[in-house]
């Protein structure tokens, strides 16, 4: 079963950009809901990251991830 849409944004400074892209996935998101009438099931839009996350929410994401905003950089070895 779908459950929802997932996406990366791209990666660049460029806001309108990644605004688009955030966009897209968001109608591409709502007309798979709508032309299905398990929308109850498909509920998860994820999009954003540390570093776009605030944009991702503003165009609807309902999950997001953060873990380098919230924990640091990750540290490598070697």
């Amino acid at each position: 079963r779908l459950t929802g849409l997932m996406t990366v944004g791209p990666l660049t400074e460029d806001e309108a950009a990644i605004r688009d892209s955030f966009g897209e996935l968001r109608q591409l998101f709502d007309k798979i809901g709508s032309e299905h009438s398990g929308r109850e099931e498909f509920a998860a839009l994820s999009m954003g990251m540390s570093d776009d996350y605030e944009i991702a929410v503003e165009e609807g994401a309902t999950m997001i991830r953060v873990g380098r905003a919230l924990f640091g950089p990750r540290i490598t070895q070697g």
